[in-house]
């Protein structure tokens, strides 16, 4: 006699799980709002990032005066 065989499911993420519940509970256009809204923060956060880059590298010389 042989066993069953055994299925293997993947166990979804958490970020999956979110958002199967997500689309569940908001239309398509939420949906589409909510992620421009966090690629924009994503966005804001890279532009941050690149702006004290650009201060600490300006800071490494002296202003030049006429």
């Amino acid at each position: 006699m042989q066993a069953a065989p055994v299925r293997a499911t993947a166990i979804p993420s958490f970020t999956d799980a979110l958002r199967a519940v997500e689309s569940l509970l908001m239309s398509s256009g939420q949906r589409t709002a909510r992620r421009n809204a966090w690629n924009s923060v994503l966005e804001d956060r890279r532009r941050a990032r690149d702006r004290v880059e650009a201060q600490r590298v300006l800071d490494q010389f002296p202003a030049v005066r006429p």
